[in-house]
């Protein structure tokens, strides 16, 4: 079965992510028709391979301080994992290791179109607690990314998100090419039925302009409001 990328994620709660991307678009991609799965995701869960019998995956820290981190060995083991499920897919040159850091580098439309058309498999290291354990960089030499200036309690939002905005990229993920609101003019104004609706006495109606399947006219007003912004 052709898979364009596969999406490699290392986290604690493979169980909250695999919520978000078995369902809607995500979901369908995966499960594709005949030849035509698009994506595939799968999780690896640190406490899988840990030689501790309580699966304790964290410690403190040396030198003191808050909290506990991620240790560094079921951290690799889980990667090597994921790599080694590879089989017969592109090498490493296709594969990219993201640590997803508060201190990386900024994700974006750009980047995540890039990753799409590079790689194959894209492996997310989701952290936790107070970080994982430096020697992890050192080893890997993953390239941390960062999904915007703010700190979350870990990985796995950041993780869902780069999953999602790589996989808007790929073709046949999503129903139609012009699904894709990047290569449009969106306006961010958008209305379906009914064309007028009553709320607390007042009626609210959509832009004559959008119903006289006049496309031309139609494309003028979303590149007019995409310019101006909402009135």
């Amino acid at each position: 079965m052709n898979v364009s990328v596969h999406f490699h994620v290392i986290t604690l709660f493979p169980e909250v992510c695999k919520a978000y991307t078995d369902a809607s678009v995500l979901g369908r991609a995966q499960k594709g028709r005949g030849a035509k799965r698009t994506i595939r995701v799968s999780y690896y869960n640190p406490r899988d391979y840990t030689k501790d019998k309580h699966r304790k995956v964290d410690d403190r820290p040396y030198g003191g301080g808050p909290g506990m981190v991620l240790q560094v060995e079921p951290i690799l083991a889980a990667v090597a994992k994921a790599l080694g499920r590879k089989g017969a897919r592109a090498g490493r040159a296709k594969t990219k290791i993201i640590l997803l850091s508060p201190r990386g580098k900024q994700f974006d439309r750009r980047y995540a179109a890039r990753l799409a058309r590079a790689q194959s498999d894209i492996v997310l290291i989701a952290g936790r607690y107070e970080g994982i354990d430096g020697r992890v960089k050192k080893i890997l030499r993953p390239e941390e990314v960062s999904v915007g200036p703010y700190t979350l309690m870990g990985g796995e939002l950041p993780a869902l998100i780069v999953v999602d905005a790589v996989a808007r990229h790929i073709a046949g993920v999503l129903g139609k090419g012009e699904s894709l609101e990047e290569t449009r003019a969106a306006s961010g104004e958008v209305y379906t039925r009914p064309e007028t609706f009553v709320y607390k006495g007042k009626k609210y109606h959509v832009p004559k302009v959008l119903l006289t399947g006049d496309h031309r006219e139609i494309e003028k007003w979303r590149a007019g409001r995409l310019s101006t912004g909402p009135a």
